[in-house]
């Protein structure tokens, strides 16, 4: 917004012009007029203005049009209708269709100034959201960026280096020796393959994921997600029990990113658990969906932080001490379960645990190949 807000007004009537002018002129505004809606139109690119007050019944282009054209030019410009009894019913219309609000003539000084107040901090906090909006894709991108550069390219040069080692190394090393530096490859992979993913999750293209889908056994997707939280679990003292209402069908996805999906869930169920606490990972149909419940005993989430939860590098204010989040593992879960046509729920009770829910849609026994 401009220092001095800009206001726009638009009316028939030059009693009201002048009125208006006078009534805001000790409000710091940069205040233009126009007589008809074909003026206020020309007005309004020229100008650039915060707010608009517009008269619904002018000759020549109605109100509504002229109110139409201000939304599709600039959606945040606040439009504040003027209008007398006999058209407060369309004053009220244009209301639903986006205009902040209206104004009934004859109407007082304070009136006046207390809406035009009030629509320019609407449009101050649009702008703000806005703002923080395109802060919050450019730290994705720059997150992007940096896990490609920073974690990507050390571990490609790792993952070479031990390929050409156990190589070299290859009638030297006993059984032993070999197995721990399979290990290490295969831990290696998994983390570059993960990268991969975040890479590709966290790009506009959600769909890339979808280009290696297969048939997939949830059972599986499951039985991996609690293997690779195990020793997490088991250093807290945490118990992982796998409970199957019934044999679950298979679902259309990519196991890897699958497993990844859960395992962000399980690591922050083991995370905000207290020692010794039980997490319960459930497995059921219904409605033609499979749903997978992660069920935890931990610390909960305060309601404030639940409409944020999947939101990217958001982090809620209660955590057990000494834990930290990067906010990244559930909005990259959302990610992954939406790009498989599924969802992800949560609720959660702040001192009572959560329980996070995932829907994958199952596949019919036709669908199998």
């Amino acid at each position: 917004m401009a220092e001095k807000p800009r206001i726009l007004i638009i009316d028939d009537e030059e009693i009201v012009r002048d009125s208006c002018i006078q009534i805001l002129a000790k409000g710091n505004y940069e205040i233009k007029t126009a007589e008809n809606g074909m003026d206020g139109l020309t007005l309004l690119k020229e100008f650039q203005p915060d707010l608009a007050l517009v008269d619904l019944k002018m000759p020549g282009i109605s109100g509504f049009e002229v109110l139409d054209q201000i939304h599709a030019y600039d959606p945040t410009i606040v439009a504040i209708v003027i209008t007398g009894f006999a058209t407060v019913d369309s004053a009220v219309e244009a209301m639903k269709k986006g205009t902040y609000d209206f104004l009934p003539k004859p109407f007082t000084p304070d009136e006046l100034r207390m809406l035009v107040r009030r629509g320019l901090e609407r449009r101050g906090l649009v702008l703000e959201t806005i703002r923080l909006r395109k802060e919050k894709e450019l730290l994705r991108d720059h997150f992007a960026a940096i896990v490609s550069h920073e974690l990507k390219s050390p571990l490609g040069a790792v993952q070479q280096n031990l390929f050409v080692l156990v190589s070299d190394l290859e009638e030297l090393l006993s059984k032993e020796q070999s197995a721990k530096l399979a290990r290490l490859q295969t831990r290696i992979k998994d983390m570059v393959k993960m990268i991969n993913t975040w890479l590709r999750v966290i790009s506009v293209d959600i769909s890339k994921i979808r280009d290696d889908f297969t048939t997939v056994s949830i059972e599986t997707v499951v039985e991996k997600a609690a293997e690779n939280v195990e020793s997490h679990a088991i250093r807290k003292d945490n118990e992982i029990k796998l409970t199957s209402r019934a044999s679950c069908p298979q679902v259309f996805g990519d196991e890897g990113t699958l497993v990844e999906a859960l395992v962000n869930i399980l690591n922050n169920a083991v995370k905000y658990s207290r020692v010794g606490g039980l997490i319960e990972i459930e497995t059921s149909e219904d409605s033609g969906n499979i749903i997978i419940t992660i069920t935890d005993e931990g610390v909960g989430i305060a309601e404030e932080d639940l409409p944020h939860i999947f939101d990217d590098f958001y982090s809620g204010k209660v955590r057990p001490e000494g834990e930290r989040s990067s906010g990244v593992g559930l909005a990259i879960t959302k990610r992954i379960v939406e790009a498989h046509d599924g969802k992800v729920s949560l609720k959660s009770k702040l001192g009572e645990g959560s329980s996070f829910s995932i829907h994958l849609p199952a596949l019919k026994d036709e669908e199998i190949s």
